[in-house]
């Protein structure tokens, strides 16, 4: 599974957010890359990205892993967990999730993250990434 360059690309991706290091991270992004989550607005470019992360992590002390991934052209599609401890806690706790990738000449381009958190506010019911636009994609609407 592992030997695919894209999935190699998501574990140094995720080998960046695990230790906070913007410029592992951006070495793995394209210059514009989105970041879709179903609990907060996107988050846009290489660099806002690798912020985004390195900010995050001293929060939440997380561990990402890839636990099984498959490929298919320019997308892959994985399986993660995630250790970490929340805030004003010292008690480790795992979430798991899947995430879409879609590459562009072997970068990451677009991530589309599906997890829940229980401790992390949804401002929705639907559970739809928001800022996607489903519409423009082809996907099924309402």
């Amino acid at each position: 599974m592992r030997d695919h360059p894209h999935l190699q690309t998501i574990e140094r991706y995720y080998r960046g957010c695990s230790s906070a290091d913007g410029e592992l991270m951006r070495s793995t992004f394209t210059a514009d890359v989105v970041h879709y989550f179903t609990h907060h607005e996107p988050v846009c470019g290489a660099d806002a990205l690798a912020h985004y992360w390195v900010s995050m992590q001293p929060k939440i002390d997380a561990c990402w892993t890839v636990d099984h991934g498959i490929v298919q052209g320019d997308e892959a599609v994985i399986e993660w967990s995630m250790s970490w401890t929340p805030p004003k806690s010292n008690v480790v706790e795992m979430i798991r999730g899947a995430e879409w990738y879609r590459f562009d000449d072997q970068l990451i381009a677009e991530i589309r993250a599906y997890y829940l958190n229980p401790r992390a506010p949804y401002p929705q019911v639907d559970f739809e990434l928001l800022g996607f636009d489903y519409a423009d994609r082809g996907y099924t609407l309402k």
